[in-house]
């Protein structure tokens, strides 16, 4: 009972400063979107054999997540491609259809205000492409000089879309570098290269908010421990998922989640 008493802690540590940020329907909602994507890497990553921890979940009790995530590590080789692709990718899904549900319920429990009426505090999202089809679907369009009062559950869902499309980066050992390397084998950090190189881009002339990102993972980003079976390829459906997941990821990514520091993150870096 003792090796799991780590995990409990920082689970109920993590409860509740995502409870003090955002209350307990954001609480419970982003809760259940990092558990559902470390578990989905768990079960399968079990599944194969694959020695591997519970969620070590990661509390953070300020705004604006109240959290840092969860990350659960495996601790031994993984046998084949497919069993990599398979582990990677189960995270990452199951999120996914757990902050879909979440953006739509938090959006029906949304208020259209005017612009004027934003309190000073409130923080602007910026909406990925996946969110404002949703939000689209939803709740239709709406006058200009209107804005969304996200509810708790809704802003529980743009935060789960924010972390997924960051573990879909396809680079090192993030979930999409998983992906990229059993799809691609070797080949694959020739996907790192391109990837580091867009975010070096989006850093340098548009958003300097990614600048540790950038670092971490040009330091980390082509490092990947290849697996047992690195000769054996994918089968035709999980080729056909990698690239559903990559396009998943491309709708849920932005390149300024909070267009309100731009100018900031510009000036402090001195670049226009």
């Amino acid at each position: 009972m003792r090796r799991y008493n780590i995990h409990i802690i920082l689970f109920i540590l993590t409860v509740a400063s995502t409870w003090i940020v955002g209350g307990p329907a954001y609480s419970f909602a982003i809760i259940l979107i990092l558990l559902g994507h470390e578990m989905g890497h768990y079960l399968v990553s079990r599944s194969y054999g694959i020695k591997a921890t519970l969620p070590f979940f990661l509390p953070f009790p300020l705004p604006p997540f109240g959290t840092f995530g969860a990350v659960i590590r495996m601790e031994s080789t993984v046998s084949s491609r497919k069993a990599l692709f398979d582990t990677g990718v189960a995270g990452p899904l199951i999120s996914l259809l757990l902050s879909i549900p979440a953006i739509v319920i938090g959006l029906k429990l949304s208020k259209v205000i005017p612009v004027s009426h934003i309190k000073d505090g409130m923080i602007p999202l910026g909406d990925p492409l996946l969110f404002k089809f949703l939000q689209r679907l939803v709740m239709g369009e709406f006058q200009e000089g209107y804005d969304i009062l996200i509810h708790p559950i809704g802003f529980a869902g743009w935060v789960g879309l924010f972390v997924t499309a960051l573990n879909l980066l396809p680079v090192g050992q993030l979930d999409g570098g998983h992906i990229a390397y059993a799809l691609f084998g070797r080949r694959s950090r020739t996907i790192y290269l391109i990837a580091i190189a867009v975010m070096a881009f989006i850093t340098v002339f548009y958003n300097p908010g990614w600048f540790l990102l950038l670092i971490l993972i040009i330091l980390f980003g082509f490092r990947h421990p290849p697996p047992m079976d690195d000769i054996t390829p994918l089968d035709g459906k999980r080729k056909l998922i990698g690239a559903l997941i990559f396009i998943a990821f491309l709708i849920s990514f932005t390149p300024a989640p909070f267009p309100e520091y731009l100018e900031e993150m510009k000036q402090l870096f001195s670049w226009s």
